[in-house]
Order: structure tokens, then sequence, then C-alpha cells
């Protein structure tokens, strides 16, 4: 009997993992899904902002005489071809430090036609003035220092210089102030300053280029969508130097006023 129980034991025993084998086996674990990684999207070759609106000016530079008409603006915020990279096409990125900017100014016609006392001097076809620019920018203050060349008018290179404070009611809201300088060269002095030869209402004179005016302005700018906005400000400038002295100024005004409104749209393009 004692031998047979130890038998049934060992049996037992030697069973007893084969019975239980299935609940001790673990399930093979399922493999980890995979997921794409994103992709970014690649960053757009050109980006600008242009503005357009009505200003009013005087009728010709030294002119007493105002006028309205057209307002034009340019500035650039990204650009992204091949070695060349700056700026940011994000429409709410403030930009900081030093980096490269555009610029351009439109000035209207000046003829005897319209003004009679320019009687006997040359006309000037307007003119559209492109260039670029190197600017610093911060959240309270910026400045910039531009160079331009003109074109169908004036054909010569005129420099712009200036400064501006600036403050943020809100996020939309954007107000700046400063001074701005203008520079002409010889053949820009000599196309709206000089005379010549003597006619009924101005003396011979020969302007030379140099410091044209010296003046300030005051800004605002209002945000309505990232690629919408309406810009405007106003402008006193005072001519110097040999621009000061010409008779068409003394017979005018040296101290010159302005003042534009405009919308701006900001354009993105890939190519």
């Amino acid at each position: 009997m004692t031998v047979t129980r130890a038998i049934s034991a060992i049996a037992l025993i030697v069973a007893a993992p084969a019975a239980f084998a299935g609940n001790l086996t673990m399930p093979a674990s399922e493999p980890a899904p995979v997921y794409a990684a994103p992709v970014a999207e690649p960053a757009p070759n050109l980006v600008f902002t242009l503005r357009g609106g009505v200003a009013t000016a005087p009728e010709y530079f030294g002119s007493d005489d105002y006028e309205f008409g057209p307002d034009f603006g340019f500035s650039l915020n990204s650009l992204n071809v091949g070695p060349l990279n700056f700026g940011s096409a994000d429409p709410y990125y403030q930009p900081e430090g030093v980096g490269l900017r555009g610029s351009f100014r439109y000035i209207d016609e000046r003829t005897a036609e319209d003004s009679p006392e320019l009687d006997g001097l040359s006309d000037v076809d307007a003119t559209y003035e492109v260039g670029l620019g190197i600017g610093y920018s911060s959240q309270r203050f910026d400045a910039f220092a531009d160079v331009r060349y003109g074109f169908n008018g004036h054909e010569s290179f005129v420099g712009e210089l200036g400064a501006d404070l600036k403050a943020q009611p809100s996020e939309r809201l954007t107000l700046s102030a400063g001074p701005r300088v203008l520079l002409g060269s010889d053949d820009y002095a000599s196309t709206y300053f000089d005379v010549p030869t003597a006619t009924p209402n101005f003396g011979a004179y020969d302007a030379d280029g140099g410091v044209i005016s010296a003046g300030v302005e005051v800004g605002a700018e209002y945000r309505f969508t990232e690629n919408w906005g309406v810009e405007g400000a106003v402008t006193y400038d005072r001519f110097v130097g040999d621009a000061a002295e010409s008779p068409i100024v003394e017979n005018g005004d040296r101290d010159q006023y302005g003042m534009r409104v405009g919308l701006t749209r900001r354009i993105t393009l890939d190519f």
C-alpha cells in the first residue's frame, strides 16, 4: 500500500507541469504601431508686403501748394532662394536685431502745365525708387539706412536714414515716431533743384548733392488679419544745404508737410 501511494504521488508531481503548461504560457505581444514622421512644409521663397492708398504732399519739391495723389509702399518680409535666407514667413514675427530690408518710394511728376511758375524748367516724369537697406529692429526701437535708385524720372541714387521709437497699445496696433534724413547724389539734386538758365521766375542755379532734407515722421499701423492691415503717417521735412538755397525752394517753402494712408497686403510666393 505504501509503495502504491508513493508511485501515485510521483506520477502526480510529474504530470502537474504538463497539466498547467497552457496556463503559464504568456500570450505573444502585438507589434507596436508605426507612425510616419510629420514632414515639415518648406518655407515660401518670398514674402513681402505692399501698401496702396492716397497721400497729400507738395505739388513738387519746394512748392507751397499741395495736392492729393497715389501712395505706394513695399517691405520685404522674408527671402528664401538658394543661399539667400533671411526674415521670416510668420505673419506675426517680430524681427530682432540687424537684417536686410526692401525700400520703395514714388515721386509724382513735375510739369509746368500743372505748376505754371515752373515755366522754363524741364518737366520731370514720375519716378519709382527701388532699393535695399539695413535695419535694426527691437520691441521698442527701430533704425534703418536705405539706398534706392530712381527709374523713369530722376535716374540717380538717394539714401535715407531714420529711427523710430515704438509703442504697441494692443496686439494689432503699433505706433511709431522718429527722425528722417534724405541724401541725394549730384544728379538727384540737379534734377529737382537746378535752374540751368534763368527763367522769368528763377535765376540760374547749380545744386550739388549731399543732405537734401531732415525731418520727422509719426506713423500708425493696424492689422485686421494676418494678411491685411491699414497704415498711415504724417511727415515733416525741411530742406537744407544746396536744396534749401535753390530759387525753386526760395520761391515756395522749404518746410514740407505730408500725410498718407493706405491698405497693406502681405503676399506669399513659392517658385
